[in-house]
């Protein structure tokens, strides 16, 4: 079989490399100005006063949590269900991840379970929006005003989501948002992320942390300015900093993402009806408060096929089908066991991850791939293995 159709990839078309190629052409293909004109374009679409764009997702994490100063000794509450970096990011700066457990029917960090795990070193609350699935944000940002704790939403699956009337990069019920632009992301720089917020204390700590710690602007200069070369590094950064030819990019996927959204809408909406009922495995769902922006289509086998999630996953594969797995709980991993987490922290999301199999979404599928996979998945390859 050679047809591979994979559980997410880039579109990128002829405008997107001719944009690309302008800013190769130009005087500035770093620090340049299309830095400032994509989070100016960014900030504009989520309804959000500042945007600042990092060379991942990973290292905006980290910027956000050391812009509020997380640091050695604190705790932040997070989910399980999500990639490394959202806990690895405040690993860094020497805090703990507290892991709290999940919905069973969206993947998300289940918000009545919040409370109990907050102590006098908590600082700090992340939730993520797992597969562009919003999670209740309004009930968290309760929590944290009880608690006067911040909220740093990750939404690196929800670019172009919902929650209530709000566009998730909006900030309205959290301190900031996290986005990344990995290629199966809804719109891509290669690699890079962006943090939205609406303070400008964090806004300005967030441009000096992804260059190094430095700061050209006068005003904030703490010894008089010697001249027009003067700068000053006033913390210890990192060079986090995106190219412009990254940023032309994600200027020229942004005018597009209206349209990948309705693709991956159709798209989720059609597997809704196919797999409406079917014997083998639950199917996503989408609350009254949200809007998805469908990042991934998460399975989840239902009881008699739990057992065999490895063998069901080698066989579509082998179908051409690439699902994957999103994700082995973060406290499962080698590393955290060396920190002493163990399994059982959190079952739900244990019994999440044996279930769940992301099948195809993105926005370059065509009718026939889609209905491809819809066959494979309904053709009893459940019972033959």
């Amino acid at each position: 079989m050679n047809r591979f159709i994979p559980y997410g990839r880039q579109f990128i078309d002829k405008s997107d490399i001719k944009a690309v190629v302008e800013v190769l052409r130009s005087d500035f293909i770093t620090q340049g100005p299309k830095i400032s004109e994509f989070e100016k374009k960014l900030a504009k679409y989520c309804k959000a006063k500042y945007a600042v764009v990092f060379n991942s997702g990973t290292s905006a994490l980290h910027a956000a949590y050391y812009a509020i100063g997380l640091n050695k000794g604190d705790e932040f509450i997070t989910s399980p269900i999500t990639f490394v970096a959202t806990a690895n990011a405040g690993l860094f700066l020497g805090a703990k991840p507290i892991f709290v457990d999940v919905e069973e029917e969206t993947g998300n960090i289940d918000v009545k379970k919040i409370e109990e795990r907050i102590t006098h070193k908590t600082k700090l609350i992340v939730p993520v929006h797992y597969a562009g699935h919003p999670v209740d944000l309004e009930k968290i940002k309760d929590i944290g005003e009880k608690y006067n704790l911040f909220v740093i939403e990750d939404a690196c699956h929800a670019l172009g989501a919902k929650y209530k009337d709000s566009k998730i990069g909006s900030c309205k019920y959290s301190d900031m948002t996290v986005f990344s632009f990995h290629p199966v992301k809804h719109i891509t720089t290669g690699e890079g992320g962006a943090i939205l917020t609406n303070k400008e204390d964090l806004y300005e700590k967030l441009l000096m942390f992804r260059n190094h710690g430095i700061t050209k602007d006068e005003k904030r200069c703490i010894r008089k300015k010697e001249g027009n070369w003067y700068y000053e590094m006033q913390f210890l950064g990192f060079n986090y900093r995106m190219t412009d030819f990254q940023a032309a990019l994600g200027i020229s996927q942004l005018k597009k993402l209206n349209r990948f959204m309705e693709k991956r809408r159709k798209i989720a909406e059609i597997y809704h009806k196919a797999f409406e009922d079917n014997p083998y495995f639950k199917i996503p769902l989408e609350k009254d408060y949200a809007f998805s922006s469908n990042h991934l289509y998460p399975i989840r086998l239902k009881d008699e096929y739990k057992a065999k999630k490895k063998g069901i996953f080698k066989v579509l594969r082998k179908q051409g089908i690439g699902v994957q797995v999103h994700y082995i709980p973060v406290y499962m991993q080698p590393y955290y066991k060396s920190l002493g987490y163990k399994e059982g922290l959190c079952p739900i999301a244990e019994d999440f991850y044996k279930r769940e199999i992301s099948i195809p979404i993105y926005p370059r599928m065509n009718e026939e791939e889609v209905n491809f996979v819809i066959k494979v998945l309904m053709n009893k390859i459940f019972n033959r293995i």
